[in-house]
């Protein structure tokens, strides 16, 4: 293949629909929009989900649940992860952020024990799962909540 013969896949690259330019463009005249009626109008036209005065459908379904606003996230972090640290580091939420383990601290950091960890490490986060906290002892590490 050569610089000249690149070309961009198939139906990805369309052409911009130009309406009111007239007949012969194919969107003149109305402009795709048909003959009168409420979407023919200017402005908006109908939101999203509307059926025309009848009861939307969620609305008519049943409603379940409630959402606490009070829940906490936690950024996930599971022990293979962990492996990349050299032994006797000490993994901390701040260094887990540099390194780009994780995104961002949300409401902190809680270890998963997916995985095995091959490392004595010291690490420092909110919250542990039972069998991360198990696992990372095991392997001569240490915990610590913060």
């Amino acid at each position: 293949m050569k610089l000249h013969e690149l070309k961009p896949s198939e139906g990805s690259r369309t052409k911009r629909k130009r309406v009111g330019r007239g007949m012969a463009s194919g969107y003149g005249k109305t402009s795709g929009k048909g003959h009168k009626g409420q979407n023919a109008r200017a402005g908006k036209g109908t939101r999203v989900g509307y059926e025309g005065g009848q009861t939307p459908l969620f609305q008519r379904l049943p409603k379940r649940g409630f959402t606490n606003i009070n829940r906490k996230e936690y950024a996930i972090v599971n022990l293979e992860t962990l492996n990349r640290f050299d032994a006797d580091t000490v993994v901390t939420p701040e260094l887990l952020l540099e390194t780009g383990v994780i995104r961002n601290l949300k409401s902190g950091v809680k270890v998963l024990a997916k995985g095995k960890l091959e490392k004595g490490l010291t690490v420092k986060a909110h919250k542990f799962s039972k069998t991360a906290k198990e696992s990372i002892e095991a392997a001569g590490g240490k915990v610590e909540v913060i």
